[in-house]
């Protein structure tokens, strides 16, 4: 079998000691995520990151930072490639989100560590305690030749 290779952005959107999150349906199973997703085909990893994070909690974000560049291997072969991002919420501007998502909310760590729905990946709970550590990248390291 081939394995399938998924380039995906992910929001790490602290406020007021809680983290913007996710609760989403995957094959029948509520886990917990950070707004993530897929770049899609002539999009920058920045407007990836903004898309997947409105489309999915419908809140505005600005990057300003990056987090890392995680990768995982999931039970099916598919490997995962993740930059993670620090963003600021600058607000909610609408309720509409994805279907695949049941709620977006917002947890502090404490409740993220120890959450009711096991995490999508182990990246969820890694780039929490990365951004404790205070990890940071400029976003002036990802280049765009567009």
């Amino acid at each position: 079998m081939r394995s399938q290779i998924h380039l995906t952005v992910a929001a790490v959107v602290p406020r007021d000691g809680h983290y913007l999150m996710v609760v989403e349906n995957i094959a029948g199973e509520r886990v917990l995520n950070q707004p993530a997703g897929h770049m899609e085909a002539g999009e920058s990893p920045i407007e990836a990151v903004r898309r997947e994070t409105l489309e999915e909690t419908g809140w505005l974000i600005e990057p300003i930072a990056c987090l890392g560049l995680a990768c995982f291997v999931a039970a099916s072969g598919a490997t995962y490639h993740r930059l993670s991002f620090v963003c600021e919420p600058i607000g909610q501007i609408t309720d509409q989100i994805d279907p695949d998502i049941e709620t977006a909310l917002w947890l502090p760590a404490a409740a993220i560590r120890g959450a009711d729905y096991p995490h999508r990946s182990p990246m969820v709970r890694g780039v929490i305690e990365d951004h404790l550590a205070g990890m940071r990248y400029p976003l002036e390291m990802l280049r765009d030749y567009r």
